[in-house]
């Protein structure tokens, strides 16, 4: 009985690795879509757009962008949880979406160890302290300064929870009374920093570095713990005396049942393609570096995140959102 058991689990293995294998061989076997979560337009349908052109010649197939926006990325979240995990639907976005959404809403209908995996990595930005390059303010510690001055007369904006967060965080460590205003996108707070009408803008790294290069808007403190070479220039928050080290990190997501020869298919390719001298410099442009991690460390750096995060807002002061 024993005996007819371990042969028929020995089948059902053999089976499996059989189809697993063949389903590599094949794919991919149709067009691919890449989901994004938001606008035709935004910073994240930019960079999806990049990738979807630099894949489509690896993969031999037609890439097709699907914007899917809504509910702060969760709507193109819950498409790619629902999606046949066969390696042609895919959701490139921010790596700590699922993290940052568990930490900051009360109702969060992805589990990201169950549900979701990383198939590759792709680059690492920090969040930037912004302000409009005609204020007074050099360095963080004017701005502070100016900032404990006002008291609750001071006011910030955001546009996205990552940034609030970061923002949060400033507040919280260095004991400022600062308002925050929270606006749809970045775009609609450029009027209010230009007029300074906000003190500061907390700015993700593709828009914050797209006003810098215009020269609108002056950086002053970037994120992440160490500097980064995009933008090398900019010193970190932590160096000026704010203990903040927090990055955001870009990832293709795949559903959890995705097989593994497939998934190692699609991290080959864009290790291809973020190895590129052209794929380094256009992720510079926003402000970041490539990163280049197995299926396996994307994933684990995924979960990694879910406690950190936690953390963050915890040490933000930010109360649960419905």
């Amino acid at each position: 009985m024993r005996r007819t058991a371990l042969l028929g689990l020995s089948f059902f293995v053999g089976a499996f690795v059989t189809i697993s294998s063949a389903q590599a061989q094949t794919y991919p076997s149709q067009d691919l879509h890449f989901i994004v979560g938001f606008p035709p337009g935004s910073g994240a349908d930019t960079l999806v757009r990049y990738y979807a052109e630099q894949i489509r010649p690896l993969s031999g197939r037609t890439v097709i962008v699907e914007n899917r926006p809504g509910a702060n990325g969760l709507i193109a979240m819950e498409t790619l949880a629902r999606s046949k995990p066969d390696g042609h639907t895919l959701h490139l976005t921010a790596g700590t979406g699922p993290a940052l959404s568990l930490a900051l809403y009360k109702t969060y209908t992805i589990d990201p160890e169950k549900q979701i995996q990383i198939a590759a990595t792709l680059s690492r930005q920090p969040y930037m302290i912004a302000v409009h390059a005609n204020t007074p303010y050099k360095t963080l510690a004017d701005l502070t300064a100016a900032l404990k001055k006002k008291g609750d007369k001071g006011n910030y904006g955001t546009s996205n929870p990552g940034t609030l967060v970061v923002a949060e965080m400033y507040k919280a460590i260095m004991g400022l009374s600062t308002l925050q205003v929270n606006y749809k996108s970045s775009t609609d707070a450029v009027n209010d920093v230009t007029s300074g009408a906000l003190d500061f803008f907390s700015a993700d790294p593709i828009f914050g570095s797209s006003m810098a290069r215009k020269g609108e808007w002056r950086i002053l403190a970037i994120s992440s713990a160490d500097r980064v070479a995009a933008v090398g220039d900019i010193p970190t928050m932590k160096e000026q005396g704010v203990d903040v080290d927090i990055t955001a990190w870009w990832g293709v997501f795949a559903p959890k049942a995705t097989p593994k020869p497939v998934i190692d298919q699609i991290n080959k390719w864009f290790v291809e393609v973020m190895n590129s001298e052209k794929s380094k410099a256009f992720v510079a442009q926003f402000g970041g570096d490539t990163l280049i991690e197995t299926p396996e460390a994307g994933t684990a750096r995924m979960l990694h995140e879910v406690k950190a995060w936690a953390d963050y807002v915890r040490v933000a002061k930010i109360q649960k959102l419905d």
